[in-house]
């Protein structure tokens, strides 16, 4: 894999821009890539650069983690139910992932699959949105564990590039029940493991493939991931509050459609 600084910095910048809005960061990834002719073998790259945006989560909500930590020292029963049901929503994917890392893997250098997933995936959004009403759960603590565990089986869809992990947990959240925000705090939180679960994975197969030039590469790629998340996850929250996920929903439909043409021709 050899990269160009400026496509190793631009990558940095639209994962961290795409990562935690319901529009698939490893989908833009490879769009991107397509675009700026960047070789095969970034897979790992694209893996591993999301941490860094998941990172900007861990800073931005570094209060209510030290509180859960304090809460599950003392036995406190909300700090109790918050751990269960994010561990709960990751087994699912944590399974599935690491039996199928290989066929997941080859979809990475498919962009037609991310084109097309695109589409499909605004249009879900647009009919959930439109279908679901009156929320039953305003809490990650007030989940039942059905929930969580619904909740982290349709985010293995989610494997497929172009679906996006924060837009499943997301959707799937409000079909279950789960008011907006709570829902998008929720992709936040479970974002945590399943991206350091497939940050390790992913680094230990490629441990032996991994030179000097790759691991600047991603160095570089994390930390801009890292500062950019910073600034959209405030901005995201404000939106999904105003405006639900429709935006998002169409964004996905005109990048899907641009993309599939241009593939396509």
């Amino acid at each position: 894999m050899e990269m160009s600084l400026l496509s190793i910095v631009l990558l940095g910048i639209v994962e961290g821009l795409t990562e935690f809005i319901p529009v698939s960061s490893t989908g833009h990834l490879i769009l991107a890539g397509e675009v700026m002719r960047v070789p095969q073998g970034t897979e790992t790259f694209d893996i591993v650069i999301q941490l860094g945006a998941i990172l900007a989560v861990v800073v931005l909500y570094r209060q209510r983690f030290l509180d859960v930590i304090a809460g599950l020292f003392r036995r406190d029963p909300q700090a109790i139910r918050f751990t269960r049901n994010v561990l709960i929503g990751f087994l699912p994917s944590a399974v599935i992932g690491a039996v199928a890392y290989g066929a997941i893997k080859a979809m990475l250098n498919t962009p037609i699959i991310v084109a097309v997933a695109l589409i499909l995936g605004g249009v879900a959004i647009l009919v959930i949105e439109r279908s679901v009403r009156n929320p039953s759960c305003d809490s990650v603590e007030g989940m039942s564990v059905k929930t969580t565990l619904g909740i982290g089986l349709i985010q293995c869809l989610s494997m497929i590039p172009g679906v996006s992990r924060s837009g499943a947990t997301i959707m799937g959240a409000l079909t279950l029940g789960v008011e907006r925000r709570t829902a998008a705090e929720y992709s936040f939180f479970l974002a945590i493991p399943t991206m350091m679960g497939a940050t390790t994975l992913a680094l230990w197969k490629a441990r032996h493939d991994l030179g000097d030039a790759q691991a600047t590469a991603i160095a570089i790629g994390f930390v801009i991931s890292f500062i950019v998340a910073m600034l959209v996850i405030r901005w995201f929250l404000n939106v999904v509050t105003r405006h639900g996920f429709a935006p998002f929903a169409w964004y996905r439909i005109v990048v899907g459609t641009i993309a599939l043409i241009c593939l396509t021709l």
